[in-house]
């Protein structure tokens, strides 16, 4: 892999190409990502570079054992960032992800990655955590079909039946069950950049993305 971006969601929108054919795009605010860490086989055991997106306030991002302020970051990590983030000479930044290319020595701390890193045609995949739909029974969540919805009938939309009383005298594990649906972590492979506009730092993608709108996106080159 050697081009990856994180973005965040803005929405669903379509375009017409120079055919006239229209195409539903999903626009996505790509970067700019900024270099904050080289990770390389001496030091760390592998290769990679980590990645900041999106401004952080200071009080949100967490200082040193001498410091005042303890807050949790947003991405999860308990460290001392600021510390992290001055020592890469950049402003702290709300994500941070890393991506194993394979061109790790092309990248120098504090770069910046633009939406320009990808262009028109290029095949991606793209991962990000779905909508979640809370509790939701077997026809929603699994697509099962319901029974008569006429007057007496007893069954209309349960999961029907879960399994013979004497034999197996169980239920097969994986039988579909009404549950938690969606907020489960998505990739979509082989998506179509439509169009690319460096200066608004904005990707259009053919096709839906997964996730909310202002949902983190992570962007990768196809596999």
């Amino acid at each position: 892999m050697k081009k990856a971006i994180l973005a965040t969601k803005i929405g669903m929108t379509q375009i017409f190409n120079e055919d006239g054919v229209l195409t539903p795009v999903t626009v996505l605010e790509a970067g700019p990502c900024v270099v904050t860490q080289i990770k390389t086989e001496e030091n760390d055991g592998y290769s990679a570079i980590q990645v900041g997106f999106g401004e952080a306030k200071d009080r949100v991002v967490t200082k040193d054992k001498g410091g005042t302020k303890k807050i949790a970051h947003r991405h999860g990590n308990s460290k001392a960032l600021q510390g992290h983030f001055k020592k890469a000479g950049v402003e702290g930044k709300k994500y941070l992800r890393e991506f194993r290319f394979d061109n790790v020595s092309d990248y120098q701390i504090a770069q910046e990655i633009k939406a320009d890193i990808f262009s028109v045609g290029d095949s991606v995949d793209v991962t990000a955590i779905s909508k979640g739909k809370g509790f939701q029974g077997t026809i929603k969540r699994l697509g099962q079909h319901r029974g008569p919805m006429k007057h007496g009938s007893k069954f209309h939309r349960h999961q029907g039946s879960n399994g013979a009383c004497s034999s197996p005298s169980r239920v097969y594990k994986g039988k579909g069950m009404p549950g938690h649906m969606g907020s489960k972590r998505v990739t979509v492979e082989n998506l179509e950049v439509v169009r690319v506009d460096a200066d608004k730092n904005l990707l259009l993608i053919k096709g839906a993305v997964p996730g909310p709108k202002k949902a983190l996106i992570t962007v990768k080159e196809s596999v």
